[in-house]
């Protein structure tokens, strides 16, 4: 009986050992795999780029004293932009051509939502239909409505390739491009993301000015359908009018291109440091958050976090805003936008920007005024 219980008493010391032993295993191949184990990558910047046209639709032909056409410009302009974006840390490009192919607005668009582009960039020239050419300049649209007779023809001779394609009524479900109605349709498809499109607009204009020392056009609003259909972030370039032979003969330069693709650069790369995703950053710690925290405050300036815009009025709950308090309506013409935070401490903003994105609004982005009136943030920060 007592040789026995020894035996027991050893198979049980033994058992313990080895238990010991395996969960020690464990423990140091879980630790070895966690350190070796690579950080986990911030998500890219993705941005899409549209050369407007191509293949059998060439585009404005100018003035035909070039055998290039306006697809040919565009093409060219958007290539090379994409290779300098893709020097950037953590931005990916994609194109909805890269050869002098024609892909339908329809499947642009379609693409772009796939690969859930951040920003939509559509590069074209312009056109002054039926004059001798004394239009000339540069400008950027965002989508919307416009009683401007030239914008609407802008969008009208934009929007008519779709009349090149087999059954299109079928496919754009009886969409006119020279009915103001069908414009009409299109505009609240994009509102939730119109600031962001008026905001990359605008740097864009002011590069063509400095930069490219352009004739500044504007950022305009008119009815494009591919622009509808984008769900991010989208404006549509007009680089210059290849009606105007001055115009067209340095957009057909190497030089010519060369500047109007360092200014969409220039434009391109402040939006995106202003709206690059660091939802995925290492978070700091309640212990260090005392030695790291920093303050930069502008007297005179009120920063907010805008969260979304829509024409749906909602009461400012934070359970209406992800478990966001703080949050803040304002009513311009008839969209509702909505806020969150207010401060004239830009890095308090920038943290609490974090903050809105890791709750999942991802298009988020911060806003500057002063005395009560939206400014830009670029002004807002010099």
């Amino acid at each position: 009986m007592y040789k026995m219980t020894k035996i027991g008493y050893m198979k049980n010391y033994f058992s313990i050992l080895l238990i010991i032993c395996v969960v020690n295993f464990l423990s140091a191949s879980e630790d070895t795999k966690t350190k070796n184990d690579p950080p986990t990558k911030k998500k890219a910047f993705v941005v899409m780029i549209d050369p407007g046209h191509g293949g059998r639709d060439t585009g404005t032909p100018g003035t035909g004293r070039y055998k290039t056409t306006e697809k040919d410009i565009a093409l060219d302009v958007s290539l090379a932009l994409g290779k300098m974006l893709k020097k950037i840390p953590n931005v990916k490009v994609i194109y909805t051509r890269t050869k002098d192919t024609y892909p339908t607005l329809q499947n642009r668009a379609i693409v772009t939502n796939k690969k859930k582009a951040d920003l939509f960039i559509s590069i074209h020239c312009n056109a002054q239909p039926g004059k001798k050419g004394t239009a000339y300049g540069s400008e950027t649209f965002v989508l919307g409505l416009s009683k401007n007779k030239a914008n609407l023809e802008v969008a009208k001779r934009e929007n008519s390739v779709i009349l090149m394609e087999d059954n299109y009524e079928e496919t754009y479900g009886g969409f006119d491009p020279s009915s103001p109605e069908s414009l009409i349709s299109l505009i609240i498809m994009q509102e939730e993301y119109l600031d962001q499109s008026i905001e990359i607009a605008s740097y864009i204009q002011k590069e063509f000015k400095t930069t490219g020392k352009r004739k500044d056009r504007g950022v305009k609003q008119a009815g494009f359908w591919v622009l509808s259909k984008t769900y991010m972030p989208s404006v549509l370039v007009e680089l210059g009018f290849l009606t105007h032979k001055k115009e067209e003969d340095f957009l057909n330069s190497k030089k010519g291109k060369s500047v109007m693709t360092k200014s969409l650069y220039n434009a391109v790369k402040k939006y995106i440091s202003l709206h690059m995703d660091t939802s995925n950053e290492e978070e700091i710690t309640e212990e260090e958050t005392e030695e790291v925290k920093t303050s930069k405050v502008y007297k005179g300036i009120t920063f907010k976090v805008q969260l979304a815009a829509s024409s749906k009025k909602m009461a400012t709950k934070s359970y209406n805003f992800k478990g966001l308090d703080q949050i803040s309506r304002e009513k311009v013409n008839k969209i509702y936008r909505y806020f969150y935070g207010k401060t004239s401490d830009y890095e308090e903003i920038k943290r609490m920007k974090e903050e809105a994105v890791r709750k999942g609004y991802k298009d988020c982005y911060i806003v500057a005024y002063k005395k009560g009136t939206k400014i830009s943030l670029a002004e807002a920060l010099k």
